[in-house]
């Protein structure tokens, strides 16, 4: 390779997230791109000597070439479900034909596209359709292209492994057709999946060819929820599974099944329905012609369930499927224009001045959210997550995922965190459903040997209904601002010398 760098696109997702730093433990050059350069920026190998990050968007050619250009190799690790449009297989194959397209002004030495393990079956899912039509386009340009075809991924923080914990842990009953249960699959621990990601770049033997991986294990899904409840102690769900439906009561239930899923499992329908659909299509393997070129101990199934939940309990996830995903702040919250400009902007919050330091107050707000709740009024949260649920938002179900540390891009309950200045100011921006945009801003400023706590937020309204959605909770903003403050110092351990105390926002600088 030389000094060029190994491109990674997807790098602030949930595979690319772990593949970047180990190439980097391993010495190569590596240029990692996504659509955000602040998420790539709160990554802990952002600042390493061998990484280049880059802003690019698969959808944007001019951005997408600079990115490419000077590159030895790409990992393609791309796919659209949790984009902004519904047509998910639509965005995928532009952007694959954007690469390609790039790929003929500025060629490649290889290629490696992690692609979906499907059957022979004609009758694939549509996302299953659509990584086997990515990897077709990839093929039809002049770089060699290798393509893993994987199965489901066990690890912490995968969605795969999420829908499955959320399932036995949430549901004492579950109803599914047996087509479904009974699906024979072989899933692949995310450790062997890197491995082979890795070695694909040093192997000549594999360039440009078509491999399927998976784990030593075949089960079906019944298998593998009752894998589940074993390893964790939980009763296994009680299963069942009607064999044979008339059509319109299987249109029924699979409506059905789609409504408990939003609202039971962590990811928006963007991610749940799609994988949830292409439950129906086996996924085993049936070339092994990898395993004897890149040689590996596979791990289990109960080995891959049994070291995601210790990861878990251990608080230590990498990476995780809420990862993905394009930060996008809020223009207005930023540019500091007059106060007409731009249309309505609400905005409202709750200071105090307690007798502590920035960094005595500071861990206490980076502990906010997931578990650890959000210090007050947990109950009107909790209904607000729920509502949001309902209507087909994330809710509070994602969580966080480490209890202490947050980094730029990552979710929070129903935030993502937007701007992290350690000891002085954390942004987070709502990803809920929301008549206009909002922002929650926790501020600390410090003089005198005391500090004082900002927490406000931000609101740009859509319409009548955004204004009237703003006036309406705002009593129950003045109950949890100032609630949340009393306890943010409770916690700290040090008394609120003045305040709470209403005060309004100014622009973010």
């Amino acid at each position: 390779m030389g000094d060029r760098p190994v491109l990674v696109t997807g790098a602030t997702g949930y595979v690319g997230g772990r593949l970047v730093p180990i190439l980097l433990s391993m010495g190569f050059r590596v240029r990692a791109m996504a659509r955000s350069l602040e998420k790539l920026q709160g990554r802990t190998w952002a600042n390493h000597t061998n990484v280049e990050l880059v802003r690019a968007d698969i959808l944007d050619p001019p951005s997408l070439k600079k990115a490419v250009a000077g590159c030895y190799a790409a990992y393609y690790l791309i796919h659209s479900m949790n984009s902004e449009p519904r047509d998910f297989a639509m965005a995928d194959r532009k952007g694959s034909q954007n690469f390609v397209s790039i790929l003929h002004e500025n060629r490649l030495e290889r290629v490696i596209y992690l692609g979906g393990l499907t059957s022979s079956s004609s009758d694939l899912s549509p996302h299953l359709k659509s990584r086997t039509e990515v990897g077709a386009i990839l093929k039809s340009g002049p770089s060699p292209v290798t393509i893993l075809n994987s199965p489901q991924i066990l690890g912490s923080g995968s969605a795969s492994f999420e829908i499955l914990r959320y399932v036995v842990e949430r549901l004492p009953i579950v109803i599914v057709p047996s087509m479904v249960m009974d699906t024979k699959v072989q899933p692949i621990c995310i450790h062997n999946l890197l491995i082979y990601l890795i070695t694909c770049l040093t192997n000549d033997e594999i360039i440009g060819q078509t491999y399927e991986i998976g784990g030593p294990d075949i089960l079906s899904y019944r298998e593998l929820v009752e894998l589940y409840a074993a390893e964790t102690g939980l009763h296994i769900p009680i299963i069942i599974t009607p064999k044979y439906l008339p059509r319109f009561l299987s249109v029924l239930s699979s409506k059905f099944s789609y409504r408990l899923a939003k609202i039971i499992l962590p990811m928006p329908p963007s991610i749940s329905r799609p994988l949830l659909r292409g439950a129906v299509n086996e996924a085993i393997v049936h070339d092994f012609r990898i395993r004897n070129i890149i040689p590996q101990e596979l791990i289990s199934c109960r080995e891959a369930i049994r070291r995601a939940i210790q990861k878990d309990s251990q608080q230590i996830v990498e990476t995780r499927w809420t990862d993905a995903g394009e930060l996008k702040p809020p223009e207005w919250a930023y540019t500091g224009d007059a106060p007409y400009a731009g249309g309505t902007l609400l905005q409202g919050g709750f200071k105090v001045v307690m007798d502590s330091r920035p960094d005595e107050i500071w861990p206490v707000i980076t502990r906010i959210g997931g578990d650890n709740g959000w210090y007050y009024g947990d109950f009107l949260w909790k209904i607000r997550g729920w509502m949001d649920t309902l209507a087909g938002g994330v809710g509070l179900r994602r969580g966080r995922r480490h209890p202490e540390n947050l980094m730029v891009g990552e979710a929070l309950d129903f935030w993502r965190v937007l701007e992290i200045n350690p000891p002085r100011r954390l942004i987070l921006v709502a990803e809920m459903k929301l008549p206009g945009e909002a922002i929650l801003d926790f501020e600390i400023i410090s003089a005198n040997n005391r500090s004082e706590l900002r927490l406000g937020t931000r609101f740009r309204p859509k319409g009548l209904y955004g204004i009237l959605y703003w006036y309406l909770l705002l009593p129950f903003h003045d109950i949890l601002f100032g609630g949340m403050l009393r306890e943010v110092a409770r916690k700290v351990g040090r008394p609120i010398i003045e305040g709470p105390v209403k005060f309004r926002p100014g622009p973010i600088l």
